[in-house]
Parts: structure tokens; sequence; C-alpha cells
């Protein structure tokens, strides 16, 4: 949930409408890069967001066989954070894991699973397809782009309802009370309460929590020992260095440590936490078909256009590609949440991969450092 700059603000711009970041952000947009770099452009990258405000920053990258870590300020190569909306492709994988299995169909009806759930003012869960809640052309009303809950739990109200448990109906409910942004599959809008929506079907076929199946189907088998999907636990784990807002669009607001708050707020649209490697080896395979048939990856990444203003931009099943500005083609997903914006993107082949944090919300260019190691 950030205030996205350059070409993701398109992707990004109903995420928190009049705040300047914090939120379940967009993806980010950004390619792949020279067969042989010395990451010289990333790191400077890295160190122009600390000059602009950032108090820590971190990037890993991977290309073939070498492995690059770059920090700048307080940030360290091991820090783990909270990744925001990359958490929408580690849940869009298990939905096409299932699917795979024969236990759902992505053209269901959302009523089909969630009989009830998605209606009012408009909003028909028999009309949206669980397919268009994952590459957003559902019409369903985003719950971070409503005024009373970005005041609550994303400007100064954050303060006081911090450690506030939410449940996925009640995230849904707030949506309900707004109009849909479209009909569904006629336009594309970036929409958590999509997400919301496919973390409550994956418990509705499975049985469980949605975080069980993303532990048991991704972590566990990847070995991704700094990935959690932690629930109602307010805590960070170690590593980590502090994460710090605003919450607030003013320039000179007093930034605030935000590090614990509840993930009910987020849910499946955002609550995950992870370290750069992670990341990566989740990205890398993922991409390189280690975690879904060949049929489902071609579904994951049959993308759909976000905006005229970005031709080489599409978005998937909860993965996203761009193009940079060398023109390279990279594929994953952009993060933010309350004192945190990450990125995690790689090329089509998952050979060359990055991912990076700030531990901030108000400033700093992650894209630029996309840029700098794609691109040079």
């Amino acid at each position: 949930m950030s205030a996205v700059r350059t070409a993701r603000t398109v992707v990004a711009a109903t995420l928190v409408a009049g705040l300047a970041a914090t939120a379940l952000a967009a993806p980010a947009l950004a390619a792949p890069a020279p067969a042989k770099q010395d990451h010289a452009a990333a790191q400077r990258a890295l160190q122009a967001a600390v000059d602009a405000g950032v108090p820590g920053a971190v990037a890993q990258a991977r290309d073939g066989r070498t492995a690059w870590t770059g920090t700048a300020g307080e940030r360290k190569g091991d820090d783990r954070y909270r990744v925001g909306s990359i958490t929408k492709t580690f849940v869009a994988t298990v939905l096409l894991q299932l699917q795979a299995e024969g236990r759902i169909d992505l053209d269901d009806p959302v009523e089909k699973w969630l009989p009830g759930v998605v209606r009012g003012n408009g909003h028909d869960g028999r009309k949206i397809t669980v397919r268009q809640l994952l590459n957003h052309t559902s019409g369903v009303y985003s719950v971070t782009s409503d005024p009373g809950f970005q005041e609550k739990i994303f400007g100064p109200g954050f303060l006081e309802h911090r450690y506030d448990r939410w449940t996925p109906k009640q995230l849904v409910d707030i949506a309900m009370t707004h109009a849909p942004d479209f009909a569904p599959g006629t336009a594309w809008n970036y929409s958590n309460t999509n997400y919301v929506l496919a973390g409550m079907v994956i418990e509705k076929v499975t049985g469980r929590p949605y975080g069980k199946a993303v532990e048991n189907r991704i972590i566990k088998p990847l070995k991704l020992r700094a990935t959690s999907v932690p629930g109602a636990d307010v805590r960070m784990p170690k590593p980590s260095s502090p994460a710090y807002s605003t919450l607030s669009a003013e320039p000179n607001a007093t930034v605030h440590d935000v590090s614990r708050l509840s993930p009910t707020l987020a849910y499946a649209a955002g609550e995950m936490i992870s370290d750069s490697n992670d990341l990566q080896t989740f990205y890398r395979a993922l991409l390189k078909g280690k975690l879904l048939p060949k049929a489902e990856l071609r579904e994951m990444t049959t993308t759909v256009p976000i905006s005229p203003e970005l031709p080489g931009a599409g978005y998937g099943l909860g993965l996203m590609k761009q193009k940079l500005s060398c023109g390279k083609e990279i594929w994953g997903h952009g993060g933010g949440i309350h004192g945190s914006s990450s990125d995690a993107q790689a090329t089509r082949d998952g050979n060359h991969s990055i991912a990076l944090n700030f531990n901030a919300d108000w400033t700093g260019d992650t894209q630029a450092v996309l840029e700098g190691e794609f691109c040079g």
C-alpha cells in the first residue's frame, strides 16, 4: 500500500488515494539485465534512496551463478521485512496449484465458493470469476480506497488501531458499502479486496487457513526459512530493522516506528514477511516451472493490459510483466505496507533476479534500483 513513483503510479493510484505512502502497494514496473554487470548502478540507487531520506535499503540479485548483496543506511543484507502485495503472487500460485489438482476451476463464479459474500451496491459474486479476482478485472472496490479505513489504518489513527484484529469478512464488508469500479471483465483496476477474497476462497477449498496452504505448498518445499505468514502476530522476526512511516501526506510530518502491527489489516492481500534471498528463490522457482505445471504457468503469465500509458506492462494472475527504459522485460510484483516498500523481479527464464526493500514508505524510488540492476 504505497504511493508508487514513475510508471507504477498508474498501478497504485487506487490503493491509498490521498495518502502519500502506506498500503498494500501494487506491483512495480521493471526489466532484465546485461549478462555481466557489476551492480554498481543498483548500489548507487540504494544510496540515492538513503540520501533522499530512507533510513535503510537492501537489495540482493542473482545473475546466473553470481550473487550480489547491496545495502545502504541501517538495513543489513539478511534483514527480514513485510513484503506487502508480493503476498499476492504466493496466493495466486496456491490457487493455480489447486486448479491443477482439479479442486477448483478459476473460471468458477466467486459465489460458488463464497455464497452471499460479494453482494451490495451493485457487487454480485455470481457474475465475477476467481480468475477476475486474480488479474484485477473483477471491478470489486478496493477496501484500501475507503476513506474511513484509510484514516484508521494508514493515517494518524494507525497509532491507536495498529493492533486491532480484522477478519477477512470485515474487510470485504467495507468494500461492499461502495459501488463497483466497473462491470466484471470490462476494465482493469488494482483492488486489494480481490486478494482478500482469494484468500477466503483458498480457505473454503482446503478447509484450513490460507497461510497453511502457502506454508505447505511453497514455503516448506522451497525451504524459505525467512518467509512467514504471520496471521495475528504483531511482531517482526529477527534479524530486521525498524520500519518507519509518516502516516501522512504532509512533507514534514513526524516519522513513526511502525514495525509492530496487526497483519490482519492486510490478510491475503499483503501480510507476509520474507527477505531478499527467499523472495528471489520463490520467483526463480515459479518462473522456471518448479511450482506449477506448464498449463497453469501459462495461465499465470497470460496478462491483461493495465493502462494505455504503459503499453509494455500487463497483469497476469498475481504476477506482472513490465518493460524498463532499456526495453528489457521482467516479471514479478511490488509490495508496500506501513514503513516498508519492496520489489521482487526476474527475467522470464528466472535466471536474473532481484529483490529489494526500503524501510520507509514516504520517499525513495525502488524503480531506480530495478533500472540500475537490469539496465545498468
